[in-house]
């Protein structure tokens, strides 16, 4: 699917690295004007060698039509978020077609925590999650939403995961995630009357910087163990099975950004796998990612040896009831 935004205006939030980073190129090369943000201007200024800069997101993105416009902000001081959306209202007019709540903070933190019951991890863990995060998207919204509803016009996209259904993560991670979605499902509610439509993302398994860099960190731990025996989550994940690129899910976004008939899906959780089957859009590989709640997808991540077998899989998705039904029953470890 061919897209052209020429004459948008977007912000994607927290666009240094992994899925903000391929948003903003994806918007850009489809000819938008993206701003973006994050809290290192350049490599020279970032210690942490997998936390990119604001200016590589920028020279990756040189050659498209788009336009990306970095803002060096720190969500967790709003101030400096106030300034951004001042920015905007003065350089494009009052214009902002499209804000993506990316941002988060939590990713270093929970790495450091993983693996630790709640009671037993640093209470710290908590607003490294929802801090830079579900607090900053929340705020985000709020001035992005004074800016789209005198215009009638805007969506609100808020990056979350299905470790809002399912605990993956952690209390902490889980607790944000699923409020993540009830934000976006609320706040649709109260901006529907004015045309601006608000919803929450869910990508799948995204091969990001810090995935990879965690699959390497807990293989080299586990490679020391007498009989190495990986985790669930980290075996799933290094099996590369039904990965993503962050790029598929800016490919999406730049759909949802033109589609006509975007408010019918305002206040609902959407799939990005699925948004893609559904606008014939594919991954950088030509590859077709598989929904997270398809039996081509969850059979062979319960039954590993059939992930080179899912051509004899249907892609048959399971109810959203039947799904949050499974993750409630679900034992707890």
């Amino acid at each position: 699917m061919t897209t052209s935004l020429q004459g948008k205006i977007a912000l994607v939030t927290g666009a240094t690295r992994g899925i903000g980073k391929g948003i903003a190129i994806a918007l850009a090369k489809s000819g938008a004007t993206v701003y973006i943000t994050g809290r290192s201007l350049n490599p020279e200024n970032e210690t942490d060698p997998v936390s990119g800069s604001l200016e590589e997101t920028q020279t990756a993105a040189d050659k498209f039509s788009g336009k990306i416009i970095p803002c060096q902000v720190d969500h967790s001081q709003d101030d400096q978020v106030q300034q951004l959306f001042q920015q905007i209202q003065t350089e494009q007019n009052g214009q902002l077609d499209l804000l993506v709540n990316n941002v988060y903070g939590g990713v270093r933190t929970l790495r450091e925590e993983n693996g630790k019951p709640f009671w037993e991890a640093n209470a710290s863990l908590w607003n490294a999650c929802n801090n830079v995060g579900l607090r900053s998207h929340y705020i985000a919204s709020r001035l992005a939403a004074q800016m789209m509803v005198p215009r009638k016009q805007g969506i609100i996209i808020t990056i979350s995961s299905w470790g809002g259904l399912a605990p993956i993560f952690g209390v902490a991670y889980g607790a944000g995630k699923s409020a993540c979605d009830r934000l976006a499902a609320d706040m649709a509610l109260e901006l529907k009357p004015h045309n601006v439509a608000s919803l929450s993302l869910w990508p799948g398994i995204v091969g990001t910087e810090h995935i990879s860099e965690l699959i390497a960190e807990n293989t080299k731990e586990e490679s020391e163990l007498p009989e190495p025996q990986m985790a669930p989550q980290i075996a799933l994940l290094s099996s590369r099975f039904n990965w993503e690129t962050p790029t598929f899910t800016g490919r999406v976004i730049a759909a949802l950004l033109i589609e006509p008939h975007i408010m019918k899906l305002t206040g609902k959780m959407q799939i990005v796998a699925e948004l893609a089957a559904k606008y014939n859009i594919q991954d950088i590989d030509n590859s077709q990612p598989t929904s997270l709640r398809s039996l081509k997808f969850l059979i062979p991540t319960a039954i590993p040896k059939l992930q080179n077998r899912t051509a004899l899989i249907p892609n048959l998705l399971i109810p959203w009831w039947l799904m949050l039904l499974t993750a409630l029953s679900s034992p707890r470890k």
